[in-house]
């Protein structure tokens, strides 16, 4: 097998296992209050939004493995992507006297500009406010091939992590330096990343607010047995006797 699809696959595998597993244990984890930790990561305390996002995340997962397994059997390696930095865009024309600006130049101050998409939405989908809660649609396997096929696999990697809650520190150091090289490597985005974190913390922060009692509890920054505490292990480890280790964690045929 190629040496880059293989790490590839590696990361893809590791990030299926740890979503099924997270499926299985987060309804009898969600009252504890070390919960917060992973609902921060999520953006909300909604067990049926955690759980929309998770299925989609492992939906995505198994169609990127599916993707990666039809490469190998052809031989085929996976090439370097890497972002490309965006140009200033050029200034809209002015308009002339007595000449009315169009609705949307009129609508927007000198410093407004468009806000980036999830990086889950299609990109040729109709276009929603950046970090839509509301959007938790499931795509087909048809649109998730797809979309595997037609984004740079960094971008795919990266909508998985933000629907799975995987972030630096509920990962081990190996594994995640592993998804940062897939970012890096094949067209992820930091920047991105970032902001949906920075989004969904806000937002959780202005849930958590309306609950006092979960005051006690520091969500943002849980050391590691805080973290196996909730998810059971770091996302990285293998776990003996597993039903979903990565190695086994491989989508239907």
């Amino acid at each position: 097998m190629p040496q880059r699809l293989a790490a590839l696959l590696h990361v893809a595998r590791v990030l299926l296992g740890h979503g099924r597993r997270l499926v299985e244990t987060v309804p009898e984890r969600a009252a504890n209050v070390e919960f917060a930790a992973l609902a921060g990561v999520c953006g909300t305390y909604s067990l049926p939004t955690i759980l929309a996002r998770l299925q989609r995340g492992i939906l995505r997962a198994m169609a990127l493995e599916r993707y990666l397994l039809a490469r190998a059997a052809k031989g085929r390696e996976i090439g370097f992507v890497y972002a490309r930095e965006r140009r200033p865009a050029k200034p809209a024309a002015e308009p002339s006297d007595g000449e009315p600006a169009s609705g949307e130049a009129a609508s927007k101050g000198p410093g407004d500009r468009d806000e980036p998409s999830d990086p889950g939405d299609d990109e040729k989908a109709p276009r929603r406010p950046a970090f839509d809660p509301d959007d938790l649609r499931i795509p087909t396997p048809e649109e998730l091939d797809a979309e595997v096929r037609r984004r740079p696999l960094g971008r795919t990697i990266l909508s998985i992590c933000m629907d799975l809650a995987v972030i630096p520190s509920f990962c081990t150091g190996p594994f995640w330096n592993q998804i940062s090289d897939a970012l890096m490597n094949y067209g992820g985005s930091f920047p991105t990343l970032f902001k949906i974190r920075q989004y969904r913390e806000t937002s959780f922060q202005k849930e958590r607010d309306k609950k006092p009692d979960t005051w006690g509890f520091d969500w943002k920054f849980p050391p590691p047995e805080i973290v196996r505490k909730v998810l059971g292990y770091m996302i990285g480890e293998v776990l003996s006797s597993d039903p979903f280790d990565p190695l086994l964690a491989t989508a239907p045929p």
